[in-house]
C-alpha cells in the first residue's frame, strides 16, 4: 500500500476528530454557550448538514482540479472554520463554522476516495478504501477521548484548536505525498456524472447508506451524553467508554475492508444486522446501570439504618 493512502487516511482522522468530538462534549459545550444539550446538539445536525450538501456539489466544482490541489484547499478551509469556531463566543456563529468545517470535509471525502482509488491496483482498493476509512475508526478510539479529556481539563475550545493545528500538518503530508497534476485517464465530465444518478441501484446505495449512517449517529452523537445523565456513570469514565466504542468500529472496519472485494453482500448485511441488534440492546439497558445504581443505594441506606438501629 502506497504511503499516500496511509497520509489520506491520516487525514481523515484530523477532521473526523472534529466530527466525532462534539459527543463527549455536549454538557461542557451548552453550559459555556448558555443553551440546552438538545440546543448544542443541533451542531452536530449542523455538521450533517454541511456534509449533505458538501459531497456532491463540491465533488463536481473540483472535477476538474487535480486531486492534491483540491485536498489543500479542503483542509485549509477546514482548519480556518475550526480557528473561528475556537474564538467565536456566540452559538450561531459556531454553527455556520460547523456547516462550514462539514461541507468541505465532505469534499475531502469524495476526492480522498478517488485519489486512494487511482493510487492503488484493482484488487486492492477495498483495501484501500479501508485505510482511508480507518482514519475516521481512529479518530474514534483516539481523536473522540482525547478530544473529551481536552473538553474536561482546558474547555471544548481546546479541542477546536488541536483539530485546526492537526489539519495543518495533514496539509504539509498531502503537499508530500499526494502526485501533482491530474491522475491518468481522460479529464471526467459532469454530464457523465450526472447520467450515473439515473441508476437505480445508485439511488438504493444512497438511500441504505443514509439509513445505516443515520441510526448509527442518531445515538452515537448523544452517547456521552447519554452515559452521564441517563446511565449515570462519572464523567471520568466517559472518554473509555468511547474509546471502546471506536476499538470496536476498528475491528468492524478492517475485518470488512478484508472481506468487501470477495464477499462485498454478506459483509453488507452483516454490518447492518449489527448495528440494528446493538441499537436494539442500547435501548433496553442503557438505564439498567443507573437502576442497579439506585437499587444498590436504596439498599446500602435501609442496611445503614438497621444498622443504627
Amino acid at each position: 500500500m502506497r504511503p499516500a493512502v496511509y497520509v489520506l487516511g491520516a487525514a481523515i482522522f484530523a477532521q473526523g476528530t472534529s466530527e466525532m468530538m462534539l459527543a463527549g462534549l455536549l454538557p461542557g459545550m451548552a453550559d459555556d454557550l448558555g443553551v440546552s444539550v438538545p440546543d448544542a446538539g443541533l451542531l452536530i445536525s449542523a455538521f450533517a448538514i454541511g456534509m449533505l450538501v458538501g459531497a456532491p456539489v463540491l465533488a463536481i466544482a473540483t472535477l476538474r482540479w487535480p486531486h492534491r490541489r483540491a485536498l489543500l484547499a479542503f483542509l485549509a478551509v477546514f482548519a480556518v472554520a475550526h480557528v473561528v469556531g475556537a474564538l467565536t463566543p456566540g452559538y450561531w456563529v459556531l454553527f455556520g463554522t460547523r456547516v462550514v468545517g462539514a461541507f468541505v470535509y465532505a469534499g475531502f471525502w469524495a476526492v480522498a476516495a478517488a485519489t486512494a482509488l487511482d493510487l492503488v491496483p484493482e484488487n486492492a482498493r477495498g483495501r484501500a478504501m479501508s485505510v482511508v476509512a480507518g482514519g475516521l475508526t481512529i479518530a474514534t478510539i483516539v481523536g473522540l477521548p482525547a478530544g473529551t479529556v481536552l473538553g474536561q481539563q482546558f474547555g471544548w475550545r481546546a479541542a477546536f484548536w488541536a483539530v485546526a493545528l492537526m489539519s495543518v500538518a495533514a496539509m504539509a503530508a498531502v503537499a508530500a505525498t499526494i502526485p501533482a497534476g491530474r491522475s491518468a485517464g481522460a479529464a471526467p465530465r459532469v454530464r457523465e456524472q450526472v447520467r450515473a444518478l439515473r441508476v437505480p441501484r445508485v439511488w438504493l446505495a444512497f438511500a441504505t447508506t443514509s439509513l445505516a449512517t443515520g441510526g448509527l449517529l442518531v445515538t452515537f452523537g448523544y452517547l456521552g451524553a447519554m452515559l452521564e445523565e441517563t446511565t449515570g456513570i462519572a464523567a471520568a469514565w466517559v472518554p473509555g467508554v468511547l474509546a471502546l466504542y471506536g476499538a470496536g468500529a476498528l475491528i468492524g472496519i478492517t475485518v470488512g475492508g478484508r472481506t468487501a472485494d470477495a464477499r462485498t453482500l454478506p459483509t453488507l448485511y452483516a454490518g447492518f444486522g449489527g448495528l440494528v441488534v446493538v441499537s436494539v440492546a442500547l435501548a433496553l439497558l442503557l438505564e439498567s446501570a443507573a437502576r442497579r445504581r439506585c437499587w444498590c443505594s436504596c439498599w446500602a441506606w435501609s442496611g445503614s439504618r438497621r444498622t443504627r438501629r
